[in-house]
């Protein structure tokens, strides 16, 4: 399974961030998955790499140009690709993609998972998102969610499709219930 995470390129004020990513990518390297991102070595995306190559995992990574002066580019990927803009970038990260986690990031990290959100209520994939919620990280965005469905902006059933999750665990469980989905049914 191919799983796209989104997530900041600093580790933010908590420790528990910088655990939880490496905890991810060693999880993604040991299942035999491959991880996704934005190919940059900082912060939480250089630790979700580093931790799934370590477990001997495959990872792509996809970084705009410009970005590399500023992002600093992983340079021990099992491949990278580098586009011209940052909408290349997303489009390859969600082609390539299976399922999609949003760590704790900044506006990028929600711009990117709410694209994946905003498609699938369009139909254009059934794909899962994932928004990890660590000491309620993402409160604020399901509290969002709930208000565009009170007011008649978002449907029930995408609103439901969208994983806050609390631990890790739940995530695993929710790649495996994909797999099943997928591959089994």
């Amino acid at each position: 399974m191919n799983i796209t995470v989104y997530c900041g390129s600093k580790f933010g004020d908590l420790p528990q961030y910088r655990r939880d990513a490496k905890a991810l990518g060693t999880w993604i390297g040991q299942n035999g998955h491959r991880l996704i991102y934005g190919g940059g070595w900082t912060g939480l995306m250089g630790a979700v790499a580093d931790a799934t190559l370590k477990a001997g995992g495959e990872v792509y990574g996809i970084i705009p140009e410009f970005l590399k002066a500023i992002e600093l580019p992983h340079d021990g990927l099992t491949k990278t690709f580098t586009v011209k803009t940052m909408a290349k970038r997303k489009t390859m990260m969600r082609d390539y993609g299976d399922f999609f986690i949003a760590l704790p990031g900044g506006p990028g990290t929600i711009e990117e998972i709410t694209e994946i959100i905003s498609l699938r209520k369009l139909h254009r994939h059934d794909k899962p998102a994932v928004f990890y919620n660590p000491d309620q990280y993402y409160e604020p965005m399901r509290e969002m969610y709930r208000k565009m469905v009170e007011h008649g902006f978002l449907d029930q059933a995408t609103f439901d499709s969208i994983l806050f999750a609390d631990n890790l665990e739940a995530i695993y469980r929710e790649v495996e219930r994909e797999i099943d989905r997928r591959y089994h049914a």
